[in-house]
């Protein structure tokens, strides 16, 4: 019965973190994980354009626990590196336990084109592991973005995950996810910015998230978030020290109940976004 039930939260979890593409960052979880326009060192899991905008060396650690559950967790870790021309990145995730694990790792070169567009590539390798009866896959693949600012206030962006269609297995034409995202973000002061994007991957409906993050004082920020297809509502904080950026925060599944998160970010620069 408990192994029964196990298999239907990941096959729900498996719907929201599909294989190869999991959200990366307590700043974008707890805003519905509505990041294609957030130009941070996440970008590497969410939006490589968006990466050419990082000015300062960054480095971040990720880490959720979905649904409470231990066989449902996920870690990760992304660089990002300016060069004179253009921003070189890396990173990597893993989700799931030794019954039921994907990863991804990869390398990204992401630059500016002019004053207000920005475009990143990615090649990453992904795996899957089931259990030893079932096997295991692995593969190389491509991601793509975009990144614009038409004003100082109005951002957006798109990205493609899995350009190629890489296979997952030649049962019935069985392939790791490809995700497609579009999104826009407007800085309605210093303080507030409210994020949207639409969200298809391939094999699923079309989700919609919305999220929010409101700087209350100085270096202390309240992010909430809103998506749909299933439905899940998401808050958190954020708190700057120097160099030093930490997230918490937590989603929450109207049947599968709460994703805990946690991130922690160095910047070389303290006057970070």
């Amino acid at each position: 019965m408990r192994y029964g039930i196990l298999l239907s939260l990941i096959f729900a979890a498996w719907t929201a973190f599909s294989q190869g593409w999991t959200p990366m960052g307590a700043r974008s979880m707890a805003m519905a994980n509505a990041s294609t326009t957030l130009n941070d060192v996440w970008a590497y899991h969410h939006n490589p354009g968006a990466l050419g905008d990082v000015k300062e060396f960054t480095a971040g650690l990720s880490y959720e626990n979905r649904f409470l559950l231990k066989e449902l967790q996920a870690q990760g870790f992304s660089v990002a590196v300016p060069m004179k021309v253009g921003v070189i990145s890396v990173g990597g995730q893993f989700y799931g336990s030794s019954q039921y694990r994907t990863y991804k790792a990869g390398l990204g070169y992401s630059m500016k084109l002019s004053d207000k567009f920005f475009a990143g590539v990615q090649l990453n390798y992904l795996g899957l592991r089931l259990p030893e009866n079932y096997g295991s896959a692995n593969t190389m693949t491509a991601e793509v973005g975009v990144y614009a600012k038409i004003t100082d206030q109005w951002k957006i962006g798109a990205s493609v995950f899995n350009l190629g269609r890489a296979k997952l297995s030649g049962y019935a034409d069985d392939r790791f996810s490809t995700m497609m995202r579009v999104g826009s973000s407007y800085n309605f002061s210093d303080k507030l910015i409210v994020a949207l994007d639409f969200e298809k991957n391939l094999d699923y409906d079309l989700r919609i998230k919305t999220g929010v993050e409101y700087e209350v004082i100085k270096h202390f920020k309240l992010r909430g978030g809103f998506a749909t297809a299933p439905i899940e509502l998401s808050a958190g904080i954020g708190y700057q020290w120097k160099q030093i950026q930490l997230g918490v925060g937590s989603s929450y599944h109207q049947v599968l109940g709460w994703s805990p998160n946690f991130s922690l970010v160095f910047q070389s620069d303290k006057n970070s976004k």
